[in-house]
Order: structure tokens, then sequence, then C-alpha cells
């Protein structure tokens, strides 16, 4: 099956489909989504992507992270790839979205309008290998603190994201 992603304009209208390693390759726009999940010690769940991914490979990232599906919400699209990489259902909500646009050093390009997700879950993951290697539940401030002193072990979306969804989590008192 080939997979596509919804190209979109800046204000996220869609303005058709692209093979996903295209989009990719030429750095088009394209809609994504990534989530996050808390447990009730208000520890993040976090992953370190497979080391076959196609980019970013080994890194850390929040819980998941992936492309909606043609006409797939981006909660929709969270609740399903949260299950298949991690092996959780949660509800979600969204947080906000913003656009990002980075290289790799294989050639590929990521260009994409996030949409940042998040749900609450005390499930003990059963990941999927062919997407995650590892996973760990993990304080917000350790977190922070170590973003800051090792940037290169995260996902150029994460090390964006995360500083925006702290303050989000501080400013709607959404710690235990």
């Amino acid at each position: 099956m080939i997979e596509e992603v919804i190209l979109v304009d800046k204000n996220d209208n869609a303005l058709g489909f692209m093979e996903k390693m295209e989009a990719h390759e030429k750095g088009i726009l394209h809609r994504a989504f990534s989530v996050f999940i808390l447990n009730d010690k208000s520890e993040l769940l976090i992953q370190r992507r497979a080391k076959t991914k196609y980019h970013s490979a080994g890194l850390w990232t929040n819980s998941c992270c992936s492309h909606q599906r043609k006409d797939e919400s981006s909660i929709q699209a969270g609740q399903r790839r949260l299950f298949e990489e991690m092996g959780i259902k949660a509800s979600l909500q969204k947080l906000f979205s913003f656009i990002y646009k980075t290289s790799f050093d294989n050639g590929l390009i990521e260009h994409e309008l996030d949409h940042v997700l998040i749900g609450f879950s005390n499930e003990k993951p059963k990941i999927n290998s062919q997407e995650v290697d590892d996973y760990n539940w993990v304080s917000l401030e350790i977190l922070k603190k170590d973003l800051i002193l090792k940037p290169d072990k995260y996902t150029a979306w994460f090390v964006i994201i995360f500083e925006r969804f702290y303050k989000y989590v501080l400013d709607n008192n959404l710690r235990q």
C-alpha cells in the first residue's frame, strides 16, 4: 500500500495528496500530528524511534507521531497511531499547531504543519518493534533539562514542540 500525505497551505487547507517519501524528498508542506501522553505522575511517555526508520532513527521523541490519512481527523489519526506504535488507547485533544521545516543528513526534508495532541494514560506500552526501539516515562523537569544539555538525542520536532507543550501544561495546571 502506498502511503500518502495530505498537502496543505500555511492555513491547513488541503491541497491534494502525495506519496510520503516524495513529499519528504521535495520538502513539500504537509499535515502531520504529534501525540503527548502524560500519566498520573505528570510524566511524559517518550519513545526511541526504531533504528530502521527512514529519518531520525534511534532518536528519542514524543509519545508518537505520524501523518493523517485522507478523511481522517487529527484526533482519529493520533488515536490510530498511538495504538499501532505503543499499544495504548487514550482520548486525545488538540493543543496547538505549528509549521516547521528541517533537513536531514540523508537528504530528506520534513516540512510539516504539525497538530500537537495531548492525552492521559497509565497503561504500560506494548511497543511495535518495527516503529519503536524503547520507551520511558520521564518527568517534564528532567526532560526540559536534558533537551537543553543533549538536544542531539532527540528529534528536531520534539525539541521545537517541547517548550510550548511544557508551558501549556504549566499554564493549564495539568500536572498532578
